[in-house]
């Protein structure tokens, strides 16, 4: 699936040649970004899933997506998997704005709409982790159906286990 619809946002599956465009031109901006996009981390994404898809191929759904609003296209952050299910068949999700995105329900919207996503392939839950002082994260996993369970010295620790079958 490359498109993932929700009611006011698509999540679009990086490509290719959007993530050499998103490393190439991080720094200059360009036509259908969000001021603020990509972030440092949404560069890094892009150079990750470059070097694993030389390396492992294509992740197929379990790699990264770009949050793009639907009424005027315009890509305003990033989100995803950060690889394959584990042995469990959990995979650990991750997303990120651009500032002037935030504050609008685009990250629990996009959020929730992936791990749908992890539902419909049949895997047992998700993981996720914000940073300690990251509240406004902490709320969107929250807010997602994700519960709280641990932390360490540096972040928050979330999951949410699916229903089988379901």
């Amino acid at each position: 699936m490359d498109v993932v619809t929700t009611r006011r946002l698509e999540l679009c599956r990086l490509s290719v040649g959007e993530a050499e465009r998103i490393v190439r031109l991080a720094a200059e901006g360009s036509e259908g970004w969000a001021e603020g996009y990509p972030s440092d981390a949404d560069v890094a994404v892009a150079r990750r899933f470059l070097d694993a898809r030389d390396e492992h191929g294509d992740p197929g759904v379990f790699g990264p997506y770009e949050i793009r609003r639907r009424d005027d296209r315009v890509t305003v952050g990033g989100i995803g998997f950060h690889g394959p299910p584990d042995e469990g068949r959990f995979v650990t999700v991750g997303y990120g704005l651009a500032p002037v995105a935030r504050g609008h329900g685009y990250a629990t919207e996009a959020l929730r709409a992936l791990l749908g996503l992890a539902r419909a392939q049949g895997l047992a839950g998700a993981k996720g982790d914000a940073d300690l002082g990251n509240v406004a994260s902490q709320r969107v996993m929250e807010a997602a159906g994700m519960r709280y369970v641990g932390e360490d010295e540096r972040v928050r620790h979330y999951r949410v286990e699916f229903e089988a079958g379901g």
